[in-house]
């Protein structure tokens, strides 16, 4: 308990200082809740991977942030008309100026915002699902220079999209192509570590996100 109490206050610090810098206070907020600015995302992204490596269902509860830990889970009040779902992070986003918070199609729905589009809610950290966090794994053969594979993908705009959220950040995120058995992949990597040691403290970083990080030897691409 004293656990997910400390985690609370932690996630609701991040966001009042999200709230302070992208949707100043338009009247008095209940305690320990922000304000943000939300908008919904659908149809296009529907089957595609998210960035926690779930599959996006544009209909279950889920939303998206820029750095909020997969797992969080939030309650999104409208306070316009009293409306809230609770959700459950699991993507990277929204990449818009000026939003702070994505919600699914299924979430947007729920509280009225789909015609809208946009709007300022009422976000309250409820807790984190703690299934979410990984462990670094190890694909290290000999010694020279580090590097962290995040993700994997067939397609590259789910490479890209993968690229621009752990760049907010984390320094030297890049996209390697790589041919396997006739099949293209699109590796996401962070860091270029000369110390194992700082290597393995990134990956924590990233895993006790919600990522999943793979410990492996740096490669320069020609």
């Amino acid at each position: 308990m004293k656990k997910l109490t400390t985690l609370a206050i932690f996630l609701i610090c991040i966001l009042l200082l999200v709230s302070c810098a992208s949707a100043p206070r338009y009247q008095t907020l209940p305690e320990g809740k922000a304000v943000m600015v939300a908008s919904w995302y659908g149809p296009k992204f529907h089957g595609r991977k998210t960035a926690s490596g779930e599959v996006f269902d544009m209909y279950r509860l889920t939303a998206a942030h820029k750095s909020l830990p997969f797992g969080t889970r939030l309650r999104v009040t409208n306070p316009e008309n009293g409306k809230s779902v609770v959700v459950k992070i699991n993507d990277r986003g929204p990449f818009v100026r000026g939003r702070d918070l994505d919600l699914s199609y299924g979430a947007a729905r729920r509280i009225g915002l789909i015609q809208k589009g946009t709007s300022r809610v009422y976000v309250e950290v409820l807790g984190r699902d703690e299934r979410y966090v990984k462990t670094v794994k190890y694909a290290i053969h000999g010694s020279g220079l580090y590097t962290i594979q995040v993700g994997s993908f067939r397609m590259k705009e789910n490479a890209w999209r993968l690229k621009r959220a752990l760049s907010y950040t984390y320094r030297n995120v890049r996209i390697v192509k790589k041919n396997i058995k006739g099949q293209v992949y699109y590796r996401v990597l962070v860091g270029r570590f000369r110390s194992l040691a700082r290597a393995e403290s990134v990956a924590l970083r990233l895993t006790d996100e919600g990522y999943n990080a793979i410990l492996t030897v740096y490669e320069e691409v020609l």
